[in-house]
């Protein structure tokens, strides 16, 4: 065996082996959906259940609507993430490519407001969103984040990349702006979109704190307000939790 192909060996053994590592946590979550109460707290742990039980899924799912909470976080999560797709990109675009009076200022006021936490602008939001009437609603969920000012420097950083001959030979070929966003800037912003994609994902599916604050209405309810019912003062009913995460 030649030295680069034990090289090549070798890291996709310490590589499959960090994955397995990673995914280890995810495995025990699942198996230990199908545990009974008193055996996930057996010494010592074992990671196959030992008396392997349906009941978690069919008593969780009897305490609440579980398919619709999945339905209001699926389409949260996807309407979400599609529109800061679209808006943290185009002004990305905008602030890597046109010249205007004020840009540096523009985006230097943009990420100062990386510094502000959510619990500093949450009573503003809060106020707007009321007097748009979107309390109680998913969209007022899915509006406020809609463009964040980590998208929006993640896609100006990468579009400054992009060459600015390539965008003057398009408008010299007498492509519009909206052309040559759509079939040429995009096409070589895969590598963003896709990290915005799945960023935006993640964030609005395990977002709790704000669907919290704007809904109250149990029918609207997502995921993450469903799963924190199994979580008490005093109890925690984890074999219900673990199933409802898996």
């Amino acid at each position: 065996m030649s030295e680069s192909a034990l090289r090549r060996g070798l890291r996709y053994v310490l590589l499959t082996t960090l994955a397995l590592l990673v995914l280890f946590p995810v495995l025990w979550i699942v198996l230990s959906s199908f545990k009974p109460q008193n055996e996930l707290f057996r010494q010592p742990m074992t990671l196959l259940p030992q008396a392997f039980t349906l009941q978690n899924y069919s008593q969780a799912l009897s305490q609440g609507d579980f398919l619709r909470y999945f339905g209001n976080s699926l389409f949260v999560a996807v309407t979400s993430t599609v529109l800061a797709v679209l808006f943290n990109v185009m002004a990305g675009y905008a602030l890597a490519k046109y010249i205007f009076p004020g840009r540096g200022l523009l985006f230097g006021l943009m990420l100062s407001t990386l510094m502000i936490p959510l619990q500093v602008i949450m009573i503003p939001i809060f106020l707007q969103l009321k007097s748009f009437g979107m309390l109680n609603t998913l969209w007022g969920i899915i509006i406020p984040p809609a463009a964040t000012p980590t998208g929006i420097f993640l896609a100006r950083q990468y579009m400054v990349t992009l060459p600015n001959s390539m965008i003057e030979a398009a408008r010299i070929d007498g492509a519009g702006e909206w052309y040559l966003f759509r079939r040429i800037i995009l096409p070589l912003s895969a590598p963003i979109v896709a990290t915005i994609t799945i960023f935006s994902f993640m964030w609005r599916w395990n977002d709790y704190l704000w669907p919290l604050i704007v809904i109250t209405d149990n029918r609207k309810q997502t995921v993450q307000q469903a799963l924190a019912k199994f979580v008490g003062q005093l109890q925690i009913s984890w074999s219900h939790l673990l199933a409802m995460t898996t």
